[in-house]
């Protein structure tokens, strides 16, 4: 994880809203593929949820990952 597209990825997750991969894509300028592919990582980290066919959400370890109380890279995936 650590990635910067990750972290843009939760930034503009952390907008409260319920956004696809396009969305995400259009606004942080990385293609859709890209940010699909991140959003499998950012799922399996317990940082994203799925909450639709084609939408995501920051979850509490999002937040807390983005104000800085969780170190990634001692991370696992789940």
């Amino acid at each position: 994880m650590q990635l910067p597209t990750d972290n843009f990825i939760l930034e503009a997750l952390d907008k409260g809203l319920e956004i696809g991969p396009t969305a995400i894509a259009r606004n942080i300028d990385k293609s859709q593929s890209t940010v699909h592919e991140r959003l499998r990582v950012l799922i399996e980290y317990g940082f994203v949820e799925k909450v639709d066919d084609g939408y995501y959400t920051i979850t509490d370890a999002g937040h807390a990952y983005l104000e800085g109380e969780i170190d990634a890279s001692e991370l696992e995936p789940e």
